[in-house]
C-alpha cells in the first residue's frame, strides 16, 4: 500500500472511530499476523469500529482504493482464515461486543459478532434458555468467527452445528452495502442466503448483528467416563452407541498423549494408564435417562470398556469438561507447536484412519495427539513438532497433507468444523472437482466482485478469475 494512501487512510478512520482505534506500528501488528494455524501474514494496519455504520464507511473507503480487506474477532480459528494473506486492512470486531436482544417468549437472541460465545451462553442461562453452539475455544472465540467457520463443539453431534442455530444476518457487503439475510422468523422465504454465509469463511462480507435461536436446557444430564485399553476398542464402541439408535450429546475421544497433557494441567481424573478415554453425555427429560444411561454402559461392556465412571455431581461434571475443553493448550506439555488437522470420516472407519494417522506421523519422526468429536467422525489428528527445527516443521506439514489424503479416501472430507482457510486450499481436488470449484467460485464473486474481502483463501492458488 502507498504510503500517502496508508497515512490518509489512517487519518479517516480515526476521525471516524476515535484515537487509538488504529494500530500501525509493527511491533503491534505481530500479533495480528496469525491465528491458531501455523501461517502467517502482516497488515498494513488494524483497526476496531464499534458499529455497522463504521464498518461501512471502511469498507467504503478500501474499496475505492481496491484494498483488501479481512474481518477478525479473537483469532482463535485454526486453518489460516484470519490471516491478512494480501496485506491491507484487518477490521477487528474485538469491540463490537453488544448482546441486542435477549427475546425470552421467541426465544431469540440478536449479538453483534465480538460477543463471546460463553458470554451469550451465559446471559441466555439467565432467562432459562440455552444457545446450543459449544466449540471447545467458546470462552474466547466470537459469535462473528464462529459464523464465519460454522464451527462446532462437543454437543454438535445432537444439537448441530453453528448454521443450525443461526436465523438471520445484518451485513456489510463488499461495496459497502447493508443486507439482512434471513430473520427472526423461522423460515424466511427465497433462497436460505443465511446458510449460504455461515462458513464462507469471511470471503462474502462482514457480518454486523446476528440472529440465533436460542432452546430450552434439557432437564436432566448424565456425564460419562469410559476408559479403554486400546484406541480400536474404544472407536467400535462409538459406532456401537450410534448403531443402537442412541444420540448422546456428546460422544467425544481422547488417546494416552492427550490424557497425559490434559492430567498434568487440569487433573481431571483421567487414568494415565488407559489408552484412550471417551466422555460420554447423554440429556433429556429426567424419566428414562437412567435406562439409557444402563444401556450406554452395556453397549461399552460389549466393547471391552475397561471402566466406565459416571460424574456424581455437577462439580465432577464440570471437571470432565475442563479437561476437555483444555485438551488443545495442554499440548504445549508435549511439545512447542503442533499442527490440527480436521478431517471426517465415516464413524465405522475411526479404528483404521486412527491407526494409520499414527503411523503416518512416525513414518516422519514425530508424535501424534489424538482428541476429536468421535460421535460425527470429526477427527483432530495433532501432530506435534518444534518449529525451531525446519526439518520438523517441514515433516509437520507433509503428514499432515498425508493424514487429509487418508481421510478422503476413506470416503470422508478435509474438514468438519476448522475451516478451509489457506491451511487446506491446495487440497480442496480431494473432494472436489473443477466443476464444483467454479460453482462455488462464482458464488464467491456474487457477493464480492472485486474479490477484496479475506482473498486468497479456500481455493487453489486462489485462481478466483478462473470462472
Amino acid at each position: 500500500m502507498d504510503r500517502r494512501i496508508k497515512a490518509e487512510l489512517i487519518n479517516k478512520i480515526e476521525r471516524l472511530i476515535g484515537p487509538g482505534s488504529v494500530l500501525y506500528k509493527p511491533v503491534d501488528l505481530r500479533v495480528y499476523d496469525y491465528d491458531a494455524g501455523i501461517d502467517r501474514a502482516s497488515a498494513e494496519f488494524v483497526c476496531f469500529p464499534t458499529t455497522t455504520e463504521h464498518v461501512v464507511e471502511i469498507v467504503k473507503m478500501a474499496r475505492a482504493d481496491r484494498i483488501p480487506f479481512l474481518a477478525r474477532g479473537a483469532g482463535t480459528n485454526l486453518s489460516g482464515g484470519t490471516i491478512p494473506l494480501r496485506g491491507g486492512i484487518i477490521i477487528g470486531t474485538s469491540r463490537m461486543t453488544r448482546i441486542l436482544k435477549i427475546d425470552v417468549p421467541n426465544q431469540r437472541a440478536v449479538v453483534q459478532p465480538g460477543v463471546i460465545n460463553l458470554d451469550l451462553v451465559n446471559e441466555a442461562a439467565k432467562h432459562s434458555l440455552l444457545y446450543a453452539p459449544d466449540p471447545a475455544s467458546q470462552k474466547v472465540s466470537t459469535m462473528g468467527g464462529n459464523i464465519g467457520e460454522n464451527s462446532g463443539g462437543p454437543h454438535c453431534l445432537k444439537y448441530g452445528v453453528t448454521t443450525n442455530h443461526v436465523l438471520g444476518l445484518e451485513m456489510v457487503t463488499s461495496d459497502g452495502e447493508v443486507v439482512q439475510l434471513g430473520g427472526e422468523a423461522q423460515d424466511a422465504p427465497g433462497y436460505d442466503l443465511t446458510g449460504v454465509f455461515v462458513g464462507s469463511e469471511g470471503m462474502f462480507g462482514i457480518a454486523t448483528e446476528i440472529t440465533v435461536r436460542l432452546i430450552r436446557p434439557p432437564e436432566a444430564v448424565k456425564t460419562m467416563l469410559a476408559i479403554f485399553n486400546s484406541i480400536e476398542e474404544a472407536s467400535e464402541t462409538v459406532s456401537a452407541i450410534i448403531a443402537a439408535g442412541i444420540i448422546p450429546a456428546t460422544l467425544e475421544m481422547m488417546d494416552k498423549q492427550i490424557i497425559h497433557a490434559i492430567e498434568e494441567s487440569y487433573h481431571a481424573g483421567f487414568p494415565l494408564d488407559a489408552e484412550a478415554v471417551l466422555i460420554i453425555e447423554l440429556d433429556g427429560p429426567k424419566d428414562g435417562l437412567d435406562r439409557l444411561t444402563e444401556r450406554v454402559k452395556e453397549i461399552c461392556k460389549w466393547n471391552k470398556v475397561r471402566e466406565v465412571r459416571t460424574a456424581a455431581n455437577e462439580a465432577e461434571r464440570n471437571q470432565l469438561w475442563a479437561g476437555r475443553r483444555g485438551a488443545f493448550g495442554a499440548l504445549a506439555r508435549l511439545s512447542p507447536n503442533y499442527l490440527v488437522m480436521d478431517g471426517t470420516v465415516p464413524r465405522t472407519e475411526l479404528p483404521r484412519v486412527l491407526r494409520e494417522a499414527i503411523k503416518i506421523a512416525e513414518s516422519y519422526g514425530l508424535h501424534l495427539g489424538n482428541v476429536f468429536h468421535a460421535g460425527d467422525g470429526n477427527l483432530h489428528p495433532c501432530v506435534l513438532f518444534d518449529e525451531r527445527e525446519p526439518t520438523q516443521a517441514l515433516a509437520a506439514k507433509k503428514a499432515g497433507v498425508e493424514i487429509l489424503k487418508l481421510c478422503a479416501s476413506a470416503g470422508g472430507t478435509i474438514t468438519g468444523e476448522h475451516g478451509v482457510g489457506t491451511e487446506k486450499a491446495d487440497f480442496m481436488a480431494l473432494i472436489f472437482s473443477e466443476d464444483d470449484m467454479r460453482a462455488m467460485k462464482a458464488v464467491m464473486r456474487a457477493f464480492d466482485p472485486p474479490n477484496l474481502c479475506n482473498p486468497g483463501k479456500v481455493f487453489p492458488m486462489d485462481k478466483v478469475t478462473d470462472l
